[in-house]
């Protein structure tokens, strides 16, 4: 199995340089509001429009347990144009929180489009920032119906999530989740010397931004960078 290669840009421009560079996923986010901040409708749409055939991601926020605020994004950023529908459990404490959140949200998108899939993120930083741990979303996530679960990390300090899980650990998540017939993501903080790892685990999806800018998220996703990334990923 190749893994997808997800790519955040931040603006209409780098959506482009995204698709140039072979993205298989152009995610749009908003870094000024959180790890899976929340962009506006009109920049899903101005990215989907540059994106063309490449599908697009959208993040809805790092949500506390509000399942009616969080179903009403999911399905505005469905409405807008985003074929992946991604939500950060980030103050969310207990399965049946998680569950209540989920469920509305898979619900709202779904009634929508059945072809859209719901991303249901958690943190490999769990700990610190005290949210539900990430092994539970597996499980809870085939329950409520959503389409992938993810693992990021909630601050973005440079800290890699192999600094807070072991490739194990990461190896348990992804195959539980897929013994549960789900899609798997991984994220947070992601390097070029992790790619080896990474296709031990074998995740269906990475998530990056730092490292195809060269190393700093706040810097320009640079094309060539993208097409390396691609390249070294698609090797078997």
């Amino acid at each position: 199995m190749v893994m997808k290669l997800l790519v955040s840009p931040i603006n209409v421009e780098e959506a482009k340089i995204c698709k140039l560079g072979g993205a298989d996923i152009i995610d749009v986010k908003n870094p000024k509001e959180g790890s899976l901040g929340a962009n506006f409708p009109w920049m899903i749409s101005a990215v989907k429009k540059a994106a063309g055939s490449v599908p697009v991601s959208a993040t809805i926020g790092d949500f506390n347990y509000k399942p009616g605020t969080a179903s009403l994004a999911a399905l505005g950023a469905a409405v807008a144009g985003a074929e992946y529908i991604k939500v950060g459990l980030y103050d969310i404490q207990t399965g049946e929180q998680a569950m209540d959140m989920l469920s509305g949200i898979v619900r709202s998108v779904k009634d929508f489009d059945k072809t859209k899939k719901v991303v249901a993120a958690g943190y490999s930083d769990y700990r610190r920032i005290n949210s539900i741990s990430p092994f539970r979303l597996p499980s809870v996530g085939a329950e409520a119906g959503v389409d992938i679960v993810m693992m990021d990390t909630g601050i973005k300090d440079g800290r890699s999530t192999f600094e807070f899980l072991t490739e194990q650990e990461l190896t348990d998540f992804v195959s539980s989740a897929q013994d549960r017939g789900l899609q798997t993501a991984l994220a947070g903080t992601i390097k070029f010397e992790d790619i080896a790892s990474l296709k031990r685990i074998s995740p269906d999806i990475i998530g990056v931004r730092g490292c195809v800018c060269g190393g700093d998220r706040n810097s320009t996703i640079k094309e060539e960078l993208v097409k390396k990334l691609k390249s070294e990923i698609s090797q078997t």
